[in-house]
């Protein structure tokens, strides 16, 4: 139960390999793949992390690979929260940038075809910030995948307030 199969330190060396491909196979995939799941999204997750788990531990089930791996994935995600607070170019390449997908109630296909990104998402995201299209001033995919709606009244509210 408690004794390993591999050298301690294999374990946090393998799980860094995983998550750093992982994390670049996340970022390639696009943004919608991290902002709103839909059930094939899940579906892709939890199988990632079926098609991974061997190679995390090595096949070793004992507890101490366990927690040696468990332990190097929360340091592993502490450290790149730290570093992309404290630095703008590796927040941007972890988190990318938002991008403009529409300006003054029109939407750019162009822009959401190239980012794999369905009209209707966009409509939803009118509709949840009870804009009409025609008082849209901008739209913003945001690096976490949300939409981002800003109307054209609230732009001339903000510049008086």
């Amino acid at each position: 139960m408690f004794e390993l199969n591999l050298p301690w330190w294999e374990f946090p060396v393998r799980v860094v390999i995983i998550y750093s491909a992982l994390l670049v196979m996340v970022r390639i995939s696009g943004r919608r793949t991290v902002g709103q799941f839909t059930p094939f999204d899940l579906l892709v997750v939890m199988l990632l992390s079926e098609a991974v788990s061997n190679s995390l531990n090595a096949s070793d089930s004992s507890v101490v690979a366990g927690l040696l791996s468990a332990t190097t994935l929360i340091l592993l995600n502490v450290a790149v929260a730290f570093i992309t607070s404290r630095s703008r170019a590796a927040q941007l390449a972890v988190e990318g940038r938002a991008i403009l997908i529409g300006r003054d109630g029109e939407i750019f296909r162009d822009v959401l075809k190239a980012k794999r990104l369905p009209l209707s998402d966009v409509e939803q995201a009118l509709r949840e910030a009870d804009c009409p299209q025609k008082e849209m001033k901008f739209a913003f995919l945001e690096g976490d995948g949300k939409i981002s709606i800003l109307q054209k009244s609230s732009m001339k509210e903000s510049a008086f307030s």
